[in-house]
Order: structure tokens, then sequence, then C-alpha cells
């Protein structure tokens, strides 16, 4: 048996990357997904087919995260529509590099409102559903080792990122006795479309070269790790930060081995 079979899945910024594989592992493990995107309509177009043709079923809706009134209709949208909520995956983020003297307050706002405010928008929404309906979930944040590695030019990012992680382990304890799990996913360096629109395909291979595992992450990489945190199999995981980056962090302090040792 499939181990989301009768689940519903609620997915942000699932048209590309992370949010893309996250949708249609969901699926194959037989979740209905309600598909969020804002942008690249015909990415979400492809996801939408791909799942159809799993068999499930599948509720694409274009909103903006940031807007919490948009967010609100967004979850009763999907329980009107599928029938119930029973697995969010906060994925949404925005982010634009600047040292913090430069940065432009216009960026700094938009990269909170949708990395920070935007995930508590949805979780706040589908944990009052989930409360009201009484039938326990799973809230999954997809945070970043930004939230512990304060790279450069990446204040706001890094900023929005830290304070998610609190937020999941506030929520974990609020809704414990709910039977709500919360926990996040930080992610390390993954080769998505936004990651290669950033770095040159030289920058991205070099980088590569000095994760321990020897190659960046994929999407496939986290989308995996959510179907587990959604499962069954993850029902006493909550309030957790699961690290998923091929040793990245690791890597920053580990010093040269000779090869003669």
């Amino acid at each position: 048996m499939k181990r989301l079979e009768g689940k519903v899945a609620l997915v942000t910024g699932a048209s590309r990357g992370i949010g893309r594989e996250t949708a249609i592992s969901l699926a194959e493990e037989g979740a209905d997904i309600l598909l969020n995107y804002l942008s690249h309509p015909d990415e979400a177009s492809e996801v939408v087919k791909i799942i159809e043709g799993l068999g499930r079923r599948i509720l694409p809706w274009q909103a903006d995260v940031a807007e919490r009134l948009q967010m609100q209709a967004m979850v009763k949208g999907a329980v009107e529509v599928l029938g119930r909520l029973d697995i969010t995956v906060a994925n949404a983020a925005f982010s634009v590099h600047q040292p913090v003297i430069d940065a432009r307050w216009d960026d700094v706002e938009r990269t909170i409102s949708v990395t920070q405010f935007g995930v508590f928008h949805v979780c706040q929404f589908a944990a009052s559903h989930m409360v009201e309906h009484k039938r326990g979930g799973k809230i999954i944040i997809i945070g970043s080792i930004h939230a512990d590695v304060p790279f450069l030019n990446s204040s706001a990012y890094n900023m929005a990122k830290a304070a998610v992680n609190h937020l999941a382990r506030t929520m974990a304890g609020e809704l414990a006795s709910q039977r709500i799990n919360v926990n996040v996913i930080n992610p390390g360096w993954i080769d998505t479309l936004g990651e290669r629109e950033a770095a040159t395909e030289t920058e991205m291979q070099e980088g590569a070269k000095r994760i321990p595992w020897g190659r960046l992450g994929t999407p496939r990489d986290i989308a995996r790790c959510v179907v587990f945190l959604a499962s069954a199999d993850a029902d006493y995981i909550t309030g957790s930060c699961l690290r998923v980056d091929g040793g990245y962090t690791l890597g920053m302090t580990l010093p040269e081995i000779s090869e003669k040792c």
C-alpha cells in the first residue's frame, strides 16, 4: 500500500524545483495535491499533467503566499474541493543577493513577506483546519542551511530562514497534543533552475567538489525526505530540523587531509 493513500497535501511554490518534485513524490505515494504557484504557469501545467497521469486528483491554485487572505482562501479551497487537508508543505521562498549596506528595502520586504510571513500564513491556516477537524496532520517547512550559516549577501533570507525554524519548534510544542507534527527540512546546495540562474555551470561544478558527498543535492533528495516526514513512519518526530545537505555544512569545517593519511 502506498504510504499516503487517501491523504490530501498542499504544496506551495510547486511549479519548479523542490516544490515540483515534492508534489510529484507525494502523489506517487498516493496523495491528492493542491499545487500552489505564483509564476511559471506553463511549468505548473506540466506538473498537473504528471500528477494526473499518476491517477491522483490535483487542484492547481495560483496565489501569492505573502498575501494572507489568498492563503486563507487557498486552504479553504483545498478542503472544499479535495475534501480534507492532511499534509502541508510550506516551500515557497524568495531571495535577492545583496550586501546589507546596499540592500534595497523593497527587496528585503519581499524576501521577508514570502519566506517568513508566507510560511506563517500557510502554516497557521493549515493548522487551524487540522485542529478543527481533529484528524491530526503533518506540517513540513522547507527551510535552509541559511538558518544556521550566515552566508554573505543574503541577510534578509538568512533572517527569514532562521525565523521559520523557530516558528516550527513553537508550533510543534503547541500542536503536539492535537497529533499535528511540525518539522523543518534544511536543504543545502540544491541543483535547481533558480540556482542555475544565480550561478554559472562552472561555479556549480566547482562547488559540488567541496561537498563531502561529492555532488549537489537534487530536488528529489529533498522530496523523498518530505514524503518520509509526511508518512506514518515519522509519527513520533516533531519539532525537528532535518539537515539534508550531503555534508555541505560539515565540509565547511573539515581540515584538508593529506593523501598520505
